[in-house]
């Protein structure tokens, strides 16, 4: 799917003017349409801020277009040929799988900050053909290949240009041509970085150090990362380097589920009258719904977005006892949320394995069955370029907050994984569902505890994040209450490619 060609608001015509002047003053010239080298100016960052709805995205999306038909070079972090010095190029990143592939849903050229960090490390043999495709060199003879293998491989890349979807077509693997994985090295050109609320302070210096221009898309209403005191990294930036977007652009009007986020910015709205509002929006608009219970059948795709994390536990267990789960094991189809990494340093290249391939914090992923290894699960990470893994695995299912949690599968060391039928809305940020459960009683706590976040309501930060998670329909829950399960678990809806990847979690 691609964003329609819709006219600019003022304020992104602002915004475009601006931002060609950054570029321009960096050697690429949108209204010529050319490049020229990169001019040793320094590094700039500039930041485009709105709330959902504002057009951040499609901005963004043409932006990334118009660097393209100027030459500029997309870098995908999946394969980058011999470099020349001449040779312009961008990166479109977020900082997560989810996020990443929201936009590539919406014809964005898409990655992770992870994957952008750390470069693929190609078999000579084969790194002929992805150099051949690129078209830097002739067409090569691969022993093993035949010449219908490699025409199916040029002709994948004809309509998608990705290297490893190409070498897929001619029958290869991932483990078969990328060796491994290492740490950038030379620094990249243009850099932007959708959903930049949800960075650090740490990784906007990190982006700085890579990316001469960088521009920051974020949302100023959503939740700041934690330890930052509700601040965000653009708040840092000096004012004439920030850029809003105000105006709801048109494509957006007439949305419940957006009207009901931007009715929050209103001081003087309580929690008892947004949620009469919720109520008059699930009367007259099918995509907004006054749910009385937990639906338990979404939870298996989407989680049930909370803000306590006793309330996330008691809904994972009424989820699995729902659904007969055995305490002991999982059953295939069963959600779950990347909790990290628990790997030594000494086991850093495995670690730059694991996240390149998409098992970063915050990954969802859907249990499939036991791997054949002792320890190790077969899984499907949502986002990920090769979504079917098996890998080493420390699971952990949590009853209760003040208990050690009980952990059915268990490497010696490897992915950490939690159960990922619910989940807190600070988690969240970033992802996208075509359905979504909020849970409102956790959100009329919030806001019976009178917190705040930047001098906003900490419940109305809360819920304007879990509202715009939503695509297409807004389920608010309003009491505390689950459905039963009307289907069984399943994995029949993740496609499974010809042979999952096989990742040691120690050597």
């Amino acid at each position: 799917m691609t964003l329609h060609v819709l006219p600019f608001s003022d304020d992104q015509a602002v915004a475009w003017d601006a931002l060609a002047d950054v570029l321009g003053a960096a050697g690429v010239d949108l209204t010529e349409g050319q490049c020229l080298p990169a001019p040793d100016t320094g590094q700039t960052t500039r930041a485009i801020m709105g709330k959902a709805g504002s057009g951040k995205t499609m901005l963004l999306a043409r932006l990334t277009n118009a660097l393209r038909e100027a030459g500029v070079e997309i870098v995908s972090g999946e394969y980058e040929g011999r470099r020349r010095r001449e040779r312009r190029s961008l990166a479109v990143l977020a900082p997560t799988n989810k996020a990443a592939s929201v936009l590539r849903t919406r014809g964005v050229p898409a990655t992770t900050i992870h994957r952008i960090l750390y470069t693929p490390v190609y078999d000579p043999e084969y790194e002929r053909i992805a150099e051949w495709l690129s078209g830097n060199i002739p067409r090569p003879t691969i022993e093993g290949l035949t010449d219908t293998a490699l025409d199916r491989a040029h002709a994948f890349y004809e309509q998608v240009k990705s290297i490893p979807g190409a070498l897929a077509a001619a029958g290869l693997r991932g483990s078969d041509f990328i060796t491994g994985w290492k740490r950038r090295e030379d620094p990249l050109d243009i850099g932007f970085v959708d959903e930049s609320s949800m960075l650090d302070a740490r990784q906007l210096d990190d982006l700085k150090e890579l990316f001469t221009t960088l521009v920051l898309f974020g949302d100023p209403a959503q939740l700041a990362p934690v330890g930052q005191s509700g601040e965000m990294v653009f708040d840092r930036l000096p004012a004439p380097a920030r850029l809003t977007l105000s105006r709801i652009h048109r494509q957006a009007e007439g949305n419940p589920i957006l009207d009901l986020a931007h009715a929050l910015a209103d001081p003087a709205l309580g929690f008892e009258e947004f949620e009469e509002q919720v109520a008059q929006a699930a009367r007259s608009d099918d995509r907004v719904v006054l749910a009385e219970r937990v639906n338990s059948d979404l939870m298996a795709r989407s989680p049930v977005l909370v803000w306590r994390n006793a309330t996330r536990l008691r809904l994972i267990a009424a989820f699995r006892a729902a659904h007969q789960a055995p305490e002991t094991a999982l059953l295939p189809g069963e959600p779950l949320i990347c909790d990290g990494l628990e790997l030594p340093l000494k086991h850093r290249k495995k670690r730059i394995d694991l996240e390149a391939r998409g098992l970063i914090k915050g990954a969802q992923v859907v249990y499939l069955g036991p791997g054949r290894k002792p320890g190790f699960s077969r899984l499907h990470i949502f986002g990920a370029d090769e979504p079917q893994i098996s890998v080493a695995s420390i699971i952990k299912i949590e009853t209760d907050p003040d208990a050690e949690p009980f952990i059915p599968y268990a490497a010696t060391m490897g992915a950490a994984f939690v159960h990922g039928a619910a989940c807190t809305i600070h988690k969240a940020q970033g992802s996208q569902w075509p359905d979504v459960q909020v849970f409102a009683p956790d959100l009329f706590a919030a806001a019976r505890s009178g917190r705040s976040e930047a001098d906003i309501p900490l419940w109305k930060r809360l819920a304007y994040v879990a509202i715009t998670r939503a695509e297409h329909r807004l389920h608010w829950v309003i009491r505390n209450r689950l459905a039963r399960p009307r289907t069984p678990l399943s994995t029949e809806d993740l496609a499974a490619p010809p042979a999952p990847l096989q990742l040691d979690g120690a050597d």
